[in-house]
């Protein structure tokens, strides 16, 4: 097997392994909590959900799938050509490598969210952002909203 052809297959394969092992945390279900709200008051209130639409999280963008996929990108153009090609190959891998290296990263930490729209008792109506994890939540459910002050939930 030519050089080349082993060190995109081996982009590939980093690539791909990336990807699939930023996509494997979870977030908490509806009966787990973050541990910096255990031993924390939460003040609970009683409502009604108004509305409910899907949203999209987006995870921070460190820059690693950047850096990660030009150097990828930059190692693979170095098996192509010689001389001044070879330049141009590894330049232009490490700018396709550093595009697609963001976009994996991009795709990698975004999670599905959900925004509800709720009728506080007090009458109030109030919007919560939170992950969606899996607790359908429909217009007119009665629900909780419990706060600490920093975070705010809705929980059946």
């Amino acid at each position: 097997m030519p050089v080349v052809i082993r060190k995109i297959s081996l982009v590939a394969v980093v690539l791909a392994l990336s990807a699939a092992v930023a996509g494997c945390a979870p977030p908490l279900g509806p009966n787990h909590y973050y541990r910096s709200e255990a031993l924390r008051a939460q003040s609970v209130e009683m409502g009604v959900v108004e509305g409910v639409r899907p949203v999209q999280f987006q995870g921070p963008d460190t820059g690693v799938g950047t850096v990660g996929g030009a150097a990828l990108g930059g190692l693979a153009g170095s098996g192509v050509g010689g001389g001044a090609g070879q330049a141009a190959a590894i330049i232009g891998g490490a700018i396709l490598g550093g595009i697609i290296g963001n976009a994996v990263e991009r795709d990698a930490t975004r999670r599905p969210g959900v925004e509800l729209t709720v009728r506080l008792d007090a009458g109030r109506m109030i919007a919560v952002v939170q992950d969606d994890v899996g607790e359908p939540f429909r217009p007119g459910d009665r629900i909780r909203v419990l706060s600490d002050g920093y975070r705010t939930r809705v929980a059946h």
